[in-house]
């Protein structure tokens, strides 16, 4: 995760280097807060896992599919 981006806890993402605004659902709001924070990868898979009714394979898809967006959306380091 890019450190400039801006998020709030509504699912706003603000990236002020190009001046695109995104928004997500709740979780992967809480998903980004996480990256923002330096947070290990399997670490916030597992606080997922624990903290909602997934199943691993399907958080795994559904993880792949949202960093996906987030590289599009250019708000990842490469």
């Amino acid at each position: 995760m890019k450190t400039n981006i801006a998020t709030s806890e509504n699912g706003f993402i603000f990236n002020p280097a190009t001046g695109d605004s995104f928004t997500s659902n709740s979780i992967a709001a809480e998903i980004l807060t996480y990256m923002k924070a330096g947070e290990l990868t399997e670490d916030i898979k597992q606080k997922i896992l624990n903290k909602y009714e997934v199943e691993p394979t399907q958080l795994e898809r559904d993880w792949d599919d949202y960093m996906h967006q987030l590289k599009e959306a250019n708000l990842l380091e490469l």
